[in-house]
């Protein structure tokens, strides 16, 4: 069983309150929480503090997503967020969320409720990244498919929650699939390599059902040092990130051979639960805007299934700068327009492996039962018959063998000992001789 020991790494964050950046309070959680430590500096406010929040999401030019939009906004798909909920009182969530579900025991049914003291605003910041609707036309904080539908499932990262921690992200997963949802994005990660049974079953839910999942790849600065579940599983694609100079990220990302695609992860936006904009860092960013990338994909494309979304992403990658390790870009940074737009040949299977196939060699879920036993009778052939005796005679008198074999040879040991008891007998005679007789006295 997989225990999370959930300490949401204090991300450094900055909030954006009109035109003046503030500090605003760490992170702390149990499952770790992909957000980044690090605070980069707030771009310069214009004029109108909405129009400031729309220029400073540099990703929606810089990876071609409002290019993409020419095609498409993501209408007609559904991305759940399954993490701390989705907050309900922010405008750029107006109109977005059609489901949601506390999966913590300590949220509000709706899933609405911020669930954690100190990261609540994580799932809000995940979703604004995903499908943030904006403030207007060009202002707000707008996400990469802003006409996506969000399904906010509530889970507890901390030792507060009375559910626990795998057994609340697999509930969550099946009630997503059932809710219609196209994208599953997952912004935390374990720190371990493995995961809990019953993720088996909820993650191959989701597969069997057509949905694409989207996970987080974490972020040394937390203390993850290479990937861990869910990043691990077979089929999802895991999301690592980059700087603003489309370079490895040092703190608000890691490594491992699992990584799919990379997409920024430093100087990001997020709406919180509160409606404040604030600037945070982190592989949880990077995964939503992968995500949200999905749903424009299947919203301008509704006849691929989930392997060929995954794939139109990873084949239509740009290169990552030279030199660096492919362990930390995966196929290489995400381009949305050409994921979108471009010419993909079909694959028949999931790029990113099949966990149907890892079950059936590490479970040993496939294995043959023994055969049942046979209660056939086995049918012996008869012995042949005994062969006739060529002469009549007695079976109390002996045979020419038993003459040979056995009486003989018992005869001549016999003798044997009765010869060598006699002359023991007589030397022993021979020996008292020779000593004088005895005298009595009285």
């Amino acid at each position: 069983m997989v225990t999370a020991s959930v300490h949401l790494h204090p991300p450094g964050r900055r909030c954006v309150r009109g035109r003046i950046p503030t500090v605003c309070a760490s992170v702390l959680a149990t499952v770790i929480l992909t957000t980044g430590a690090t605070t980069a500096p707030s771009p310069t406010p214009t004029e109108d503090a909405q129009d400031h929040t729309r220029a400073a999401e540099y990703w929606l030019e810089d990876y071609g997503i409002t290019e993409a939009w020419e095609t498409t906004r993501g209408e007609g798909t559904t991305i759940a967020i399954i993490d701390t909920g989705i907050g309900e009182g922010p405008s750029e969530f107006d109109g977005a969320v059609a489901a949601g579900k506390d999966f913590s025991g300590i949220g509000s049914p709706d899933g609405r409720t911020p669930v954690g003291v100190l990261d609540g605003s994580h799932g809000s910041w995940v979703a604004s990244l995903a499908a943030g609707r904006g403030t207007g036309s060009d202002e707000g904080m707008i996400g990469v498919a802003p006409e996506a539908e969000l399904l906010s499932a509530s889970i507890g990262f901390g030792a507060a929650s009375s559910v626990p921690f795998a057994e609340q992200v697999a509930e969550a997963i099946v009630w997503a699939v059932d809710e219609g949802a196209d994208v599953i994005n997952l912004s935390f990660t374990t720190n371990t390599l493995d995961w809990d049974l019953s993720w088996d079953d909820a993650f191959m839910y989701a597969f069997d059902h057509d949905v694409v999942v989207v996970v987080a790849a974490g972020n040394r600065g937390r203390g993850t040092d290479r990937v861990g579940a869910p990043a691990t599983i077979p089929g999802v694609l895991t999301v690592g990130g980059v700087d603003r100079n489309r370079r490895a990220s040092v703190e608000a990302s890691t490594q491992g051979i699992t990584i799919g695609i990379a997409a920024p992860s430093e100087e990001l936006l997020g709406v919180s639960a509160d409606g404040e904009v604030v600037e945070w860092s982190g592989t949880s960013g990077a995964a939503p805007i992968v995500a949200g990338i999905a749903a424009l994909i299947r919203s301008a494309h509704p006849e691929l299934n989930a392997a060929n979304v995954i794939n139109r992403i990873i084949e239509t990658a740009t290169t990552p700068p030279s030199g660096d390790s492919p362990n930390l870009y995966g196929y290489g940074l995400v381009d949305a327009a050409a994921a979108v737009n471009d010419s993909v040949a079909t694959v028949d299977e999931n790029p990113m492996g099949s966990l149907a196939e890892w079950i059936r060699l590490y479970r040993r879920a496939d294995a043959p039962e023994d055969p049942a036993p046979s209660v056939t009778p086995v049918v012996v052939d008869p012995l042949p018959p005994a062969d006739t005796p060529t002469q009549a005679g007695s079976a109390l008198l002996p045979s020419q063998e038993s003459l040979l074999y056995g009486t003989v040879p018992l005869l001549g040991i016999t003798t044997g000992a009765i010869l060598v008891a006699l002359g023991v007998t007589a030397a022993a005679r021979r020996i008292r001789s020779t000593f004088p007789p005895r005298t009595s006295s009285r």
